[in-house]
Order: C-alpha cells, then sequence, then structure tokens
C-alpha cells in the first residue's frame, strides 16, 4: 500500500507495524510454529495487543484506537510478512470484533470486545461443517431453545485459530422448523471454551501450521440466551456484517506476504550466477 495513498494517521501505524515486524517478533519462533512445535500463537496475539496493533478501528474504550478501515489495512500489510498463521492471529480480532460492536450488547462487549483487544482473550470464528463447507444458511449445528438457554449440539471443521480459542463466535440453526425460510434459520452465539466444547483435530495446513486450525464439537453446550449476539434467527445479518472484515482482512495481509516473496526472490535472482555469468 502506496503512502501516497494514506493520511498521516495511516501511515504512522503502518511503520508502528513495520517496526513492530522487524524489531518485536523472532524469526525462529516462526520456524517453530511451520514445525508445528507451537500450535497457536498466543504469545505473539499478546504482544500485538500489547503494542496496540489489534481492532485499530474500534473505539478507544473498547482497546481499539478509533482508526478508520484504511489504517487497520495499511497496518495489516506488513503483518502479513510474518506468514499466514501470524496474520490469523492478528486479524480475527478484527473479524469476530465486528458482529460484537455492531451488534453485541453492552455486557458482550465489555466481557468479550475489550479484553480480546486487549490480548487477555482469544476468538475464533466457527462457521464452516463438515458436509456444508461455505454453505452458509445449510448449516446442521443447531441450537435448542430450553428456556433461559440453548443446549447446541454439531460439529464445526477448519475453524482458524480453535486450538487457541477462549470463545467462539458459532453460526448454529435456532430456527428448526423444516419450512424455515434460508434465511431465517440462523442466530449467532458466543460459546466459551468449556464442558462439551472439544477441539477434536488440528490441520497441519501448507504454509498456515502454528495457526490452531482444528475441528470442534459441540456436544450439549448450555449456552445462555444472553450470548445471543443480534436477533433470534437472525444471524444472516452478522454473517453479511462479518464477511466486509473477513474478505478486507483477509486481502490486505497478503499484500504485505507477496512483497516479502518478492523481495526473497529478487535477492536470490541478484546474487545468482549460472553459465558463468549472473
Amino acid at each position: 500500500m502506496n503512502e501516497f495513498m494514506l493520511d498521516e494517521r495511516a501511515r504512522t501505524v503502518q511503520r508502528e507495524a513495520r517496526e513492530f515486524v522487524k524489531n518485536e517478533v523472532d524469526p525462529e519462533y516462526l520456524r517453530r510454529m511451520d514445525r508445528d512445535e507451537i500450535r497457536y500463537p498466543r504469545e505473539l496475539n499478546e504482544l500485538y495487543a500489547k503494542h496496540r496493533l489489534l481492532g485499530l478501528r474500534f473505539p478507544e474504550e473498547y482497546g481499539g484506537r478509533g482508526m478508520d478501515w484504511v489504517a487497520e489495512c495499511a497496518a495489516m500489510e506488513p503483518i502479513g510478512a510474518l506468514g499466514i498463521a501470524a496474520g490469523c492471529s492478528f486479524v480475527m480480532p478484527s473479524i469476530v470484533g465486528e458482529a460484537l460492536h455492531h451488534f453485541g450488547t453492552e455486557e458482550q462487549k465489555q466481557k468479550y470486545l475489550k479484553p480480546m483487544l486487549e490480548g487477555r482473550i482469544v476468538a475464533a470464528e466457527a462457521l464452516t461443517e463438515p458436509r456444508g463447507g461455505s454453505d452458509f444458511f445449510g448449516a446442521s449445528s443447531r441450537a435448542e431453545d430450553k428456556g433461559d438457554h440453548f443446549v447446541v449440539r454439531g460439529v464445526k471443521r477448519f475453524i482458524v485459530g480453535a486450538e487457541g480459542a477462549d470463545f467462539f463466535l458459532a453460526y448454529v440453526r435456532t430456527n428448526l422448523a423444516d419450512d424455515a425460510p434460508p434465511h431465517e434459520r440462523i442466530s449467532a452465539l458466543i460459546i466459551d471454551r468449556g464442558p462439551g466444547v472439544e477441539v477434536k483435530y488440528l490441520y497441519g495446513l501448507m504454509g498456515a501450521r502454528g495457526g490452531g486450525t482444528g475441528r470442534v464439537v459441540f456436544r450439549d453446550v448450555e449456552v445462555p440466551k444472553a450470548n445471543l449476539v443480534g436477533p433470534l434467527h437472525g444471524g444472516a445479518a452478522v454473517f453479511n456484517r462479518m464477511m466486509i472484515p473477513e474478505r478486507l482482512c483477509s486481502a490486505a495481509p497478503c499484500t504485505g506476504g507477496m512483497k516479502a516473496c518478492l523481495d526473497v526472490a529478487m535477492n536470490y535472482a541478484d546474487r545468482r550466477k549460472a553459465f558463468g555469468r549472473p
């Protein structure tokens, strides 16, 4: 992201992120992640928070810095040079935070959003299912209404950060009627890691090892009604809002990762000699 595209605040936070990547992250730590010696980079996540780089565009009262989308993406670019797994742990608070900030209650913001941006707890988005893939409205995980709480049963897979997550923002079916319209079936729930929640399997994803991607099983998990994010059966609106940072935050760090790859390739090509000539 060229500096002429940025205002002063965005340039400043981008420089902060570059200095962070250059001076604060041990390359050996990243190698250990790639060797599966580190399953989730919680220490790195805490380091992001220490330097106030998480959730930059959220209000200061919740631990953000009140910046805009451009500034946040500008900071994500240099973070991308740390690799996909490290980048995912950096952007997840922005993705989950979007749902909590726009649809969450004040109690939810204080209990989950603020400590997440302060690096004290870790979140994961639980969307993909074994037979559903990206078929969001076809989710088979379900939550039965038991009065003051839900009982959740189901399986999610390819959940980024599952190994390290203290809570999951999970999309589950709450309207169990057979003729329920697809956009009125799903709700968003905050599910704390605890009894009935199990990370069953960690995927050793090429190029993204160390990010804690896993399969999550919910077995008769009791979730209080206070953990409903947005309206009942209104998960479609939460999901559509979350797709804004999901797409931006997936793309922005990749520009920094691509630049790092190009730098390595250029340095190699510049030094290489073959057949007696450069």
